[in-house]
């Protein structure tokens, strides 16, 4: 095969017009409210406290619980000025109007850029790397292939190779440790766990840093030095709250998504069963540990919205793959060996056994390469009929020989994207580079993308089906604890808002994008930025005004930063 010639991937996230650096801008001489996300608008002159009530409720000490969406992650990365606008950071501010302190404790994470959390991580094998923080949107070498202009992209910004103030690793960065004491907290979000891990010590356990996946080094910096049975639920209940904010149980599903369904990176909660396995039974024995706690104890809990509208897989289109003419003819003459095998299959299905059902399937397993921007993927797709028998019958009967049937190993369950499959954006850092620097083998073009970079129609379904069962778990467990518990509907908040496509809000327009600078997603595409967690702070608000007949104010979106705009 001739040597290939790939375009720049476009893996941006869809921004779309704009054109011009991020630069410091006067906010003396800005109108307010802006919808530049540089800009943060003054507070107008009124009292929003004016009328304010905290109804049955008491907000005297309010904790929060949940995973990065609680923990303040923005950008792929936890890092200071991302938690100073986590959502129950946002809420707390509303609630100082009906009786909560000012000072909401967080476990400060000390680090500018953070440490990047959708990345496999070069620092972690070599010391001379630099450590990846949180991403923004950068121009680079992008070209969108329709246009032939530059795009940005999400880039995680890099640290001095010497500065490792963000490396999750106390042998390594001694400050990782948070040194403030449980007791004193109010916020126990913790990146990247799940519903089970919130009631387990060996999530904060460091004998298990290395070996133990049910290690968290997030919530072992909290329980260092992780020798007892302290756990997430456990240090929380123990905080001694009088109200809480409960939204655990995301990333039982959201995990397994965003790594292609990949059981062995991520495994999909089930969705009941008990303890200790079940959704069912670690909610349960989760919320019911909190109750316990205080009987005078209320709360909010959030259910689960829609992950796969999300920026974060949506923005990757089922044929994004660009080349030019001499390319798409050297990798058409590559794979026409493997079609002439289908071909021969096809018409020589009787005597291969293959039905008709069988016949069907093979024709759409034909892989084709054209001129342009709009080529689709190569993926391996485990439901698929595994070709190996067949091909090895094609060798029996000398229609191949030995090396051809070498060669088509790698092609047994593969075909080429459709619409109806799901890219991630992890993707991104694969698709298009080369294996082992061979200008021939690329990945998703002649060598299929690993599963854990696509989600095919059988994995959505089964997504879908989980998180719609762990939802009816938080619903029922919201009936049974009727006066205690409210329920903010994420899920139909964020369904309306996609379905809307836009929403006015303070004089300002907002969309479930990350496109600045009305966007509220954040440059990772599944976190919020500031903007977009005092978007869904106010769905918590009117979940809580309406349960316990409080009158909290809403936020003020035009107070917080969208997206910032691309930089060089």
């Amino acid at each position: 095969m001739k040597k290939l010639k790939i375009y720049s991937y476009i893996i941006a996230l869809l921004v779309t017009g704009v054109s011009c650096e991020q630069e410091l801008v006067d906010n003396s001489a800005s109108p307010c409210p802006s919808d530049d996300p540089t800009i943060i608008c003054p507070q107008q002159e009124v009292d929003q406290c004016a009328g304010a009530s905290a109804g049955s409720a008491n907000f005297g000490k309010f904790i929060a619980i949940g995973n990065s969406f609680v923990a303040g992650v923005q950008g792929g990365a936890l890092f200071t000025a991302g938690q100073n606008n986590s959502l129950p950071a946002i809420l707390n501010k509303q609630f100082e109007c009906v009786g909560a302190p000012a000072n909401f404790v967080q476990p400060s994470i000390n680090a500018t850029l953070g440490w990047n959390l959708f990345i496999t991580q070069p620092k972690l094998t070599d010391p001379t790397k630099p450590a990846l923080g949180r991403m923004l949107l950068q121009y680079g070498t992008n070209i969108d292939c329709a246009t032939g202009a530059a795009s940005p992209r999400p880039t995680p910004q890099a640290y001095a190779p010497s500065n490792v103030e963000a490396v999750p690793n106390p042998a390594v960065n001694p400050g990782f440790i948070y040194t403030g004491g449980k007791a004193t907290l109010n916020n126990f979000g913790v990146p990247a766990v799940v519903l089970g891990q919130s009631l387990i010590p060996q999530t904060g356990a460091w004998a298990g840093a290395n070996s133990d996946p049910r290690f968290n080094p997030f919530y072992g910096r909290l329980a260092y030095p992780g020798t007892g049975s302290s756990t997430i639920i456990g240090d929380a209940a123990a905080a001694q709250g009088t109200f809480f904010l409960f939204w655990l149980g995301l990333d039982d599903f959201f995990l397994y998504a965003a790594f292609g369904g990949d059981p062995a990176r991520a495994p999909l909660t089930p969705a009941s069963g008990g303890l200790p396995n079940g959704f069912d039974g670690q909610y349960a024995a989760a919320i019911g540990s909190l109750m316990a706690s205080n009987a005078n104890l209320k709360g909010v809990v959030g259910n689960f919205p829609n992950i796969f509208a999300m920026p974060h897989f949506t923005s990757v289109t089922y044929n994004p793959i660009p080349l030019d003419a001499t390319t798409a003819a050297a990798v058409s003459t590559g794979f026409a060996g493997y079609n002439a095998a289908l071909d021969g299959l096809i018409a020589n299905a009787a005597a291969f056994g293959i039905n008709d059902a069988l016949k069907a399937e093979i024709a759409t397993r034909k892989v084709s390469f054209s001129a342009g921007c709009n080529n689709k993927i190569l993926i391996i797709d485990e439901t698929l009929t595994d070709l190996g028998p067949y091909f090895d019958g094609l060798k029996n009967a000398g229609a191949i020989n030995d090396a051809q049937r070498t060669a088509l190993v790698p092609y047994q369950r593969v075909r080429q994207t459709t619409p109806t499959d799901i890219i991630p954006l992890s993707a991104g850092t694969v698709l298009g580079t080369t294996v082992g620097g061979n200008a021939t083998m690329v990945n998703g073009v002649t060598v299929p993308l690993a599963d854990q970079y696509v989600l095919i129609p059988s994995e959505i379904a089964q997504i879908e089906t989980a998180r719609a069962a762990y939802n009816a778990v938080v619903a029922n467990t919201v009936a049974a604890f009727s006066t205690r518990l409210a329920l903010a509907d994420v899920n139909a908040a964020l369904t309306s808002f996609v379905t809307a496509r836009a929403a006015v809000a303070n004089n300002i327009t907002v969309t479930p994008n990350i496109n600045p600078p009305t966007g509220i997603y954040s440059e990772d595409g599944a976190h919020p930025n500031s903007r977009g967690y005092a978007f869904i702070a106010n769905v918590f608000i009117d979940a809580i005004n309406a349960k316990f007949g409080a009158s909290v104010p809403k936020v003020n979106l035009a107070k917080y930063s969208a997206t910032a705009l691309p930089i060089q």
